[in-house]
């Protein structure tokens, strides 16, 4: 699902922005998703939920995926690729950068040795892309299957967040608990400060994307 970005230059230079693990063996598999009981590290999913960059590091941290994942493209592709995603009309980014910034941190990443894959955050569910279930189905199965465990680790409760911001759910400690099957207080006691931060930021990104909805159905009633 592209959420609205325009992917047409990233597929028309066949540029991967997904990879399912590699090394790291499903403990369950289905018609529908994999199962990592352990979780793994090695999945990388950009641009698969409506989830925008809105950060410098979130930023570097995307070019640098981007650049692990096609080691084939040459420096002057790999600056053509950063234009066209810190392009906001294109739907990836919601600020403005500086071209010459812009520069600094591509040059700054070509230089890195990449002889360790980019940090990733854990996941334990991964969606296939035959996957027909709807955005609430696969909250519900998320919530059903890192349920399971009864502990709501930091990385089941990232997973949830992620679909919950993506069935635009406001995400709350109550609703967290909810959906993992969990008391508050475990949601508490396992929530990081970084974590904190990560349901804050997608929030007020629902928030801002329901105000500008609104604004879009009001202007659409005028014009008819």
């Amino acid at each position: 699902m592209s959420h609205e970005r325009n992917l047409e230059y990233l597929n028309n230079n066949r540029i991967v922005y997904r990879r399912d693990p590699i090394f790291d063996m499903p403990n369950e598999e289905t018609k529908d998703y994999k199962l990592y009981t352990a979780g793994t590290h090695e999945c990388y999913e950009l641009f698969r939920s409506k989830a925008k960059i809105t950060s410098f590091k979130s930023l570097k941290w995307h070019l640098l995926v981007l650049w692990y994942l096609n080691d084939h493209i040459t420096k002057r592709m790999f600056l053509k690729l950063g234009k066209h995603i810190t392009d906001k009309s294109n739907g990836f980014i919601t600020f403005v950068i500086d071209e010459n910034r812009l520069v600094n941190m591509v040059e700054s990443l070509w230089l890195q040795e990449l002889d360790k894959p980019p940090k990733n955050r854990l996941r334990k569910i991964i969606f296939k892309d035959s996957c027909r279930l709807d955005r609430i189905e696969k909250l519900k199965l998320v919530g059903k299957v890192l349920g399971r465990g009864k502990k709501a680790s930091e990385s089941d409760m990232y997973e949830a967040m992620l679909y919950m911001h993506d069935v635009s759910k406001k995400i709350t400690v109550k609703s967290l608990a909810a959906q993992l099957q969990v008391t508050t207080r475990t949601i508490f006691r396992n929530m990081s400060s970084s974590l904190k931060e990560e349901k804050q930021r997608l929030n007020n990104e629902t928030l801002q994307c329901k105000k500008l909805h609104t604004l879009q159905r009001t202007v659409n009633r005028k014009v008819i």
